[in-house]
């Protein structure tokens, strides 16, 4: 994939987490209809494996993984393994995920090993909550990712379907996300046999606003993908409030009536936005 691919014009329904040390899954993943694969050095690979997953890794980019964004998650720069797996991959992957991101500082850290490559960061912490702001605003910064599972830990807040104790963090980090124009991506589902229960995890970050859901199975990745995709009824809608409003300008009105509501130009702009995004899927999955 072209390292100049702009932050959220293409979709991140579905982000697959891969252990970089697993040969079969890198292989396997260049088939997946997934949006993106973040290939995992950190928390999916034993100590005694780093070195060589990180080996592994470098050779399995090189090879083609179609128009999916090749995100590599490395090792935090607190470890011995953060700061080669950073120089290791500046060039050959699409983004560099680094973990455990508490404020702009982390970053900075990375970005002096990794002069081009954009920077997506973990929120993970209370700390880098409460600094996703800041954290957002970070000029070499692609994307944010919601570590749920650590947040939760940290929190000490109690496992709910509703994640009723996360919602203010996620809700923190997703403001500091649209402020800045970054892509978003909610937290992973942990029951991956349970298809009911990630469906509606997907269905609540989608309408709070994620722009798509991490992933731990491959056996996710269809849901993820429905439930972030525009539905063929919101496509229709967009279109219709379109061509509602493009009448109403040319008889020298400013806002239209379509089905007994309002349409203004702000509709306008999320009716643009959905078939663009509608657009986007399309194209990427051929």
């Amino acid at each position: 994939m072209n390292q100049s691919r702009p932050c959220r014009s293409a979709p991140y329904r579905s982000a697959l987490y891969l252990p970089a040390s697993n040969a079969r899954a890198l292989d396997k993943a260049r088939d997946l209809p997934a949006d993106a694969i973040i290939f995992d050095l950190e928390d999916a690979v034993a100590p005694a494996e780093k070195a060589a997953a990180r080996g592994a890794l470098r050779d399995a980019l090189a090879r083609d993984y179609g128009n999916r964004a090749r995100i590599v998650r490395i090792n935090g720069f607190d470890s011995e393994w953060g700061r080669d797996d950073a120089a290791a991959f500046a060039t050959g992957a699409d983004a560099v995920l680094v973990p455990k991101v508490n404020g702009p500082a982390d970053l900075d850290a990375v970005a002096a090993v990794v002069p081009g490559t954009p920077l997506w960061a973990m929120l993970e912490t209370a700390a880098g909550v409460l600094n996703a702001a800041a954290i957002a605003a970070h000029p070499r910064l692609g994307g944010l990712v919601m570590g749920t599972n650590d947040l939760a830990r940290e929190l000490g807040c109690r496992d709910r379907a509703d994640r009723l104790p996360l919602l203010p963090a996620l809700g923190m980090c997703l403001l500091a996300a649209r402020a800045r124009g970054r892509v978003i991506l909610d937290g992973v589902y942990n029951a991956f046999r349970d298809a009911d229960g990630l469906r509606a995890e997907c269905a609540q970050g989608r309408d709070m606003g994620f722009d798509g859901k991490t992933l731990i199975h491959p056996a996710q990745i269809d849901i993820a993908n429905a439930v972030f995709a525009p539905t063929e009824d919101e496509i229709a809608l967009s279109r219709r409030r379109i061509e509602a409003f493009d009448a109403a300008l040319a008889e020298g009105w400013g806002i239209a009536v379509l089905d007994g509501r309002i349409v203004e130009n702000l509709h306008v702009e999320t009716a643009r936005a959905t078939l663009d995004r509608a657009a986007a899927i399309g194209a990427l999955s051929g």
